[in-house]
């Protein structure tokens, strides 16, 4: 049986006088199903898809650690399970691409030419690489990611085809604009 704290009447381990419950988790570049389509991934395939140009900022060389949504959601559950009070846990793929890369692998699933790329105005304070050490939740709490960026690219390319009525709405001309920092919304 779960003790009550006297002060609050919730349970103990969430209580902020007796302590509270909690572990923190940092993640890298999530990816997958009902990303908004400002995002690199959607946008690219959303673009390839009405045959309009992708646009790649700067050179396309930052690089990034992607990760399925999916294992993300199954890291953090872990984490709220059997992660330790006041542990903080990375999760991260540890499969690092290019912005260029991941273009690339989309239009090549879509059956698209390299032409549609377009290499635009960097972002302004656009980080050139983001990555995380997993290692600590993967040791500590034996967690690994399900999905290669192969198989989650795929999933993913698949889904915003097939459900075109979740993104249109979303996907106006200021979300799918190339450079969309320097529109006035």
């Amino acid at each position: 049986m779960e003790s009550v704290c006297d002060c609050c009447q919730g349970l103990k381990e969430f209580c902020p006088k007796t302590g509270l419950h909690a572990m923190i988790t940092r993640c890298t570049n999530n990816y997958g199903p009902y990303q908004f389509p400002e995002k690199l991934i959607p946008k690219t395939i959303i673009r390839a898809s009405m045959g309009l140009k992708v646009p790649i900022y700067g050179t396309g060389k930052n690089v990034r650690d992607w990760i399925y949504v999916l294992d993300h959601c199954e890291a953090i559950n872990l984490v709220m399970r059997e992660g330790e009070k006041g542990e903080i846990y990375n999760i991260s793929s540890g499969e690092e691409k290019t912005n260029l890369e991941v273009v690339k692998t989309i239009l090549d699933l879509m059956g698209k030419d390299d032409s549609l790329i377009e290499f635009v105005e960097d972002r302004p304070g656009h980080d050139m690489r983001y990555s995380l050490d997993s290692s600590k939740i993967r040791e500590e709490l034996g967690w690994k990611p399900k999905h290669s960026f192969e198989e989650g690219i795929r999933e993913t390319v698949k889904w915003y085809l097939q459900n075109e009525w979740w993104w249109k709405p979303l996907a106006d001309e200021r979300v799918l604009h190339p450079t969309p920092w320097k529109l006035r919304w």
